[in-house]
């Protein structure tokens, strides 16, 4: 990849430049090295100037080892991108010859002077990305650490005996490489945080006496910084911060993996959560620092939304921002407003806050982590982009700065060469335009900024208030007439039932034990939640529906600062909590979806039934395969989740009742299919596969059937799930794992572990309420069926209704191929001709029996529409002309007319029956639109009643004609 410099070499650096040369060339001379220039090549010379004029540090190099330029040359060092491990590769032989510490200090300083030669003179050509330029220097950095440590420890063993714990196995120390050396982020000129950890106390065994381990590593520990930190005649390696250590600078220099755990458990602080996120093992024993990383990620992600992390994320902010006014940093790349490390807040906001549930952003790079925030939706790609590129812009700019002479600053210059020289490398002709081009990067970075971390209080328009003149309210600094009176004017109806709720409130036991930051927070939040209510159309109801969860999460005030940081999440919540009480009900309940209304626009946009699928498995390939119960709680977020979202698009109107029930059908589906996966790779790993009747192995020849509501696509809010399970199995072959159990067995444990995961009660909840009673032999039957039993049940002994319920059933979940057999085996038995006699009395029959047993009493006295009157109520369901009468009518066409139009069994939903039976002529179009009007019409209001938490019935003299319509093609169809 040949060199070509952006622009020529401005006039005003060209004595500097030619400076330098003279000075190389003349080193060159004195070194016999002149006669071979020529062998350097054209691509190094015609590079060199540009490289002189961006690098002090590569000039002052290059003259004090004329060799390095042939060395770099001879082994194509700076024209090709180093593969995993060259580094390493390198370094390990330069350290082959190494005797004692003082020839490891030099060979270290210079293998490292030689690489940043390389580096600085690939990213000053721009041969290098930026990606490159950072790995390469975090590459440099994990070698230099690891082969040092690797090289000390074995002459610490050899002179203090090798530490080892209680099973008397030696130990290894691990570092972990914190800030940019832990994310693989390092710049030019980047200080090393480390952290030395060990895994347990003991001793030292075979020295010539004893040493406890932390004595031992301490001394490790010690001589591995003097390797690295010390500066001598070669320099320095990386200059090393310990300081991020438990206790800073006056804690132990080496902790035990439990003496960590206890620290962050007892005394972590937030910005040390902020600091582990790019924690990584850079040296010494990778399995256990693998180990003590697990042990500490509760402690960074926590399981719950945590929105305090922004509240943290903005004291550091303001504690940074407060240096850079002292110092005067303004022009400071990295700490000044705009700069890198806002970028990096942005993304350890959202990783704190949601790292804990979406294991995608538990990742260390900036750049990736900026990456997942626009595929999950957490900022929009335009964001994503902006920000990206601006933190690229600004890491070649520091870059730059470092360069000129290998020095640890991000401070912008002042004097007019250095300005122009930072100008030419970035690219620019001037440093009027580069200035320019900065203030646009660094204006971006602070606007995002701004979205995401900027507090509220500070925020003076409109669209913000801050409520504060309901804060005499909350704290009681009026009296009681003074508080009903404001409460009055300000909207409540009911102000003497407010100020009671308001009182109850702080009364309770969960106020009352709030520690005082938790309290803080419910007093900014509440003048917020008052001033917000008297927004609605009924104060009264959006107070009393969103109080309970207020109380629900007073112990847990990370919610409360949710809401309190993002008003229109709380604006969104009092609508949809005025709007059902179902929904009040379930946030109350579940109140970590309170998160799903940080997006308005996902909130109100339910996804494909594609989409949902994919997320979900998306979410679940981020949990361990052994973690059970981390997996359930994805799918009951999950499931909570998108049920809040069809709940709240319903509420709003952009959602039609067909959709809804889609949806809640597919989210149904959504979760069965990833059930089913987790089961059946529990199972397998456990007893091996199960094997088929022709010794072949089962690949999940496993299906999960859906009856009556999620069979028909119209779940509802609440709607349990009516299931049967089938397998093709061989039920008396073994399986072929090391627990080998019987076939029968084996699936019968499946459909036990399936309902488990599915009715388990956990923190949050059951996923479904599971009926099985549909299965052959309901109650008394196997949990699990043969397909071919299945099918001699339903060929031999299944009653009428079975069959009525058959119509409704499809597969949800498993095996495509078992799939098409039971589709060909419900078309065998449905289709088979039926005495529509005998037919119109047994349905006729079960339906009386219902309506007996679950109808109100007007349908019990008779299907009369004159007497039903606006007191007797309609149960929409169960009544005389209701939901079940026109489902009974469509399960009796199909049983007795499918036999010679099979078209009708293509569906199993109600809706496109009945278009069938129209599209066939067996029903007039007029018949079929009464009946799908007056099904829509029963099915909306019955989801309506549901969001108000009220029984599916209203008042007698509602859909009096729809009423009338069924009853009479009832009495045509099937006359009692």
């Amino acid at each position: 990849m040949p060199f070509s410099p952006p622009l020529p070499l401005p006039e005003s650096l060209q004595s500097m430049v030619q400076h330098h040369r003279d000075q190389w060339q003349a080193a060159v001379a004195h070194a016999d090295l002149a006669s071979r220039v020529p062998e350097l090549g054209e691509q190094f010379l015609s590079s060199l100037d540009s490289v002189l004029a961006g690098s002090d540090f590569v000039a002052e190099q290059l003259r004090r080892d004329p060799h390095m330029a042939w060395r770099l040359v001879d082994d194509d060092l700076l024209w090709r991108t180093l593969e995993k491990g060259d580094m390493s590769r390198m370094l390990s032989a330069v350290l082959a010859a190494v005797e004692d510490e003082e020839q490891l200090a030099q060979a270290l300083r210079r293998f490292r002077q030689q690489q940043q030669v390389r580096i600085i003179w690939r990213d000053v050509t721009r041969m290098a990305a930026t990606a490159e330029t950072t790995r390469d220097l975090s590459d440099m950095a994990d070698s230099c650490i690891e082969l040092a440590y690797q090289w000390l420890y074995t002459q610490a063993c050899a002179t203090l005996g090798t530490p080892s714990g209680a099973d008397g196995q030696a130990q290894h120390m691990v570092v972990l490489g914190m800030g940019k050396l832990g994310a693989q982020e390092l710049n030019l000129s980047s200080d090393i945080d480390l952290i030395f950890a060990y895994p347990e106390a003991g001793e030292t065994q075979g020295g010539r006496r004893s040493l406890s381990n932390q004595e031992f590593f301490i001394r490790l520990g010690q001589r591995l910084i003097k390797a690295l930190d010390a500066i001598t005649v070669d320099g320095f390696v990386f200059r090393v911060d310990m300081r991020l250590r438990p206790y800073g600078d006056s804690g132990a220099l080496v902790f035990s993996f439990d003496a960590l755990e206890q620290y962050y458990q007892s005394q972590g602080r937030d910005w040390e959560r902020y600091a582990m996120i790019k924690a990584r093992v850079v040296a010494g024993d990778q399995a256990a620092g693998a180990e003590l990383l697990a042990m500490l990620k509760p402690f960074v992600y926590r399981r719950y939304l945590d929105f305090a992390a922004i509240e943290a994320l903005r004291s550091l902010k303001l504690m940074i921002q407060r240096e850079v006014q002292r110092k005067g940093l303004q022009d400071n790349v990295k700490l000044g407003s705009g700069g890198i490390r806002e970028v990096e807040f942005i993304g350890q906001a959202f990783q704190l806050i949601h790292g804990g549930r979406d294991r995608s952003l538990q990742q260390r790079p900036i750049l990736s982590v900026l990456d997942m925030l626009a595929t999950n939706s957490y900022l929009p790609d335009e964001a994503v982009d902006e920000l990206k590129g601006a933190y690229l812009f600004l890491r070649d700019t520091e870059h730059a700065l470092q360069a000129l002479d290998d020095r640890q600053t991000q401070m912008l210059p002042t004097d007019a060469q250095s300005q122009q020289r930072i100008a030419y490398i970035m690219g620019f002709d001037h440093w009027d335009a580069f200035r320019q081009a900065l203030h646009s990067q660094r204006a971006r970075i602070a606007r995002h900024f701004a979205d995401v971390i900027a507090d509220p209080d500070d925020e003076h328009d409109e669209e913000l208030p801050l409520h504060s003149e309901w804060m005499p309210v909350w704290e009681g600094s009026l009296d009681a007439q003074q508080r009903i009176e404001q409460l009055s004017e300000g909207g409540f109806k009911k102000p003497e039932e407010a100020l009671r709720l308001l009182q109850g409130l702080q009364e309770s036991g969960r106020v009352r034990s709030m520690q005082r930051l938790g309290r803080e927070r419910l007093d900014v939040f509440m003048p917020r939640l008052l001033g917000m209510a008297t927004e609605q159309d009924d104060a009264d109801l959006a107070l009393e529906r969103v109080m309970p969860l207020v109380e629900a999460v007073a112990r847990r005030s990370a919610y409360l600062l949710l809401l309190t940081e993002n008003p229109s999440a709380l604006r969104e919540l009092l609508v949809l909590c005025s709007a059902s009480p179902w929904i009040a009900e379930q946030i109350t309940r579940y109140p970590v979806v309170l998160d799903e209304l940080l997006n308005a626009g996902r909130l109100y946009r339910p996804p494909e039934t594609d989409e949902l699928v994919d997320e979900l498995r998306q979410q679940l390939m981020r949990i361990a395969e052994d973690d059970l119960e981390q997996q359930m709680e994805v799918l009951r977020y999950f499931r909570r989740a998108h049920v809040l979202r069809v709940a709240a698009s319903e509420i709003a109107g952009t959602l039609p009742l067909m959709k809804v029930s889609d949806y809640l059908t597919w989210i149904a589906e959504a979760i069965l299919q990833q059930v089913l996966q987790l089961a059946w790779r529990e199972m397998t790993q456990r007893h091996g596969f199960p094997k088929r009747a022709d010794g072949s192995l089962c690949e999940m020849d496993f299906v999960i059937l859906g009856y009556g509501k999620v069979g028909g696509i119209e779940l509802g809010h609440g709607s349990d799930l009516d299931l049967v399970f089938i397998h093709d199995g061989d039920a008396d072959a073994e399986t072929d794992g090391a627990k080998p159990i019987e076939g029968s067995r084996f699936f019968t444990r499946l459909g036990q572990r399936i309902i488990h995961m599915l009715n388990t009660q956990t923190t949050s909840g059951a996923l479904y309420d599971v009926d099985m009673r549909l299965r052959p032999s309901g109650e008394s039957g196997l949990l699990v069926s043969s397909l071919q039993s299945f099918a001699r049940y339903q060929r031999e002994e299944a009653w009428t209704w079975e069959h009525q319920a058959l119509v409704r059933a499809r597969v949800l979940a498993g095996c495509k191929r078992l799939s098409h057999r039971f589709q060909d085996l419900r078309m065998e038995v449905l289709s088979r001709q039926r005495d529509e006699a005998k037919l119109r009395e047994d349905v006729g029959g079960m339906r009386q029996k219902m309506r007996d047993n679950l109808g109100t009493k007007a349908t019990r006295a008779g299907s009369d529409p004159s007497a039903f009157t606006a007191e007797a109520l309609f149960d929409l369901k169960q009544d005389a002309g209701g939901i079940v009468d026109i489902e009974f009518m469509v399960q009796y066409a199909v049983l007795a007319w499918s036999c010679r139009y099979p078209e009708l069994l293509r569906y199993t939903d109600n809706i496109r029956i009945l278009d069938g039976l129209r599209d066939a002529g067996l029903i007039s179009g007029e018949d079929v639109q009464r009946l799908q009007e007056a099904y829509k019409a029963y099915r909306a209001a019955a989801h309506r009643l549901a969001l108000q938490k009220q029984p599916g019935k209203v008042s007698g003299d509602q859909f009096q004609d729809f009423r009338r319509g069924v009853i009479s093609l009832w009495q045509q169809w099937l006359p009692e």
